[in-house]
């Protein structure tokens, strides 16, 4: 890579609406020389594809790094702000330090390097469309390392999210540990049980 190109990095985050689970940010430096096939939005991307892609970006990208937020920090400082933290951390761990920071949605974490929010970013943004990737595949790995430890929730199926299947698991066996208290559905079980 020449000393004048830009060194851009992409980010993304996972994990924003279950009420489940910690929530994942990746940050990607793409290597304009090794372009990755086939690289879009997670959510329009089959398991499959995404973990296929996951290990090309592991492997061909410049630089990338995963992080959380935990459960206990999103309902300390609410799920934006934990959103933005992940980021921070992702950043922060990077290998490379990049010019500039592109980052999906509306908010950019606070850090040092100039830094863009682009709305839909991860469907216009290569680099943000892979740390979509890297932050979502992480994050449902995630969600069958509890599920190991939680099976009674499910979550190896439904990953945290709201599903019917998840609030009747939730109504069955009550809040587990790795539940965001924060959250309303969540918070209403809580306090159904206190009033019984």
């Amino acid at each position: 890579m020449s000393s004048d190109q830009l060194i851009v990095c992409g980010v993304d985050e996972a994990g924003r609406g279950p009420l489940a689970g910690g929530v994942y940010a990746a940050a990607v430096i793409l290597d304009p020389l090794r372009p990755i096939a086939g690289l879009a939005d997670s959510k329009t991307l089959s398991e499959r594809q995404r973990e296929t892609l996951a290990t090309a970006i592991r492997r061909d990208a410049l630089a990338w790094a995963i992080a959380s937020a935990s459960v206990e920090e999103i309902d300390r400082i609410n799920i934006l702000q934990a959103s933005l933290l992940a980021m921070k951390r992702a950043i922060e761990n990077l290998q490379l330090i990049p010019h500039q920071v592109l980052v999906d949605g509306l908010h950019c974490p606070k850090i040092a390097i100039p830094s863009q929010a682009i709305v839909k970013g991860d469907s216009k943004v290569q680099a943000i469309a892979a740390a979509s990737i890297l932050a979502k595949t992480a994050r449902d790995a995630e969600m069958r390392r509890l599920h190991a430890i939680y099976p009674q929730y499910d979550f190896a199926k439904h990953k945290g999210y709201p599903t019917a299947n998840h609030l009747q698991c939730l109504a069955e066996h009550g809040v587990s540990p790795v539940h965001r208290r924060s959250y309303a559905p969540v918070r209403k079980i809580l306090c159904d049980m206190a009033s019984r």
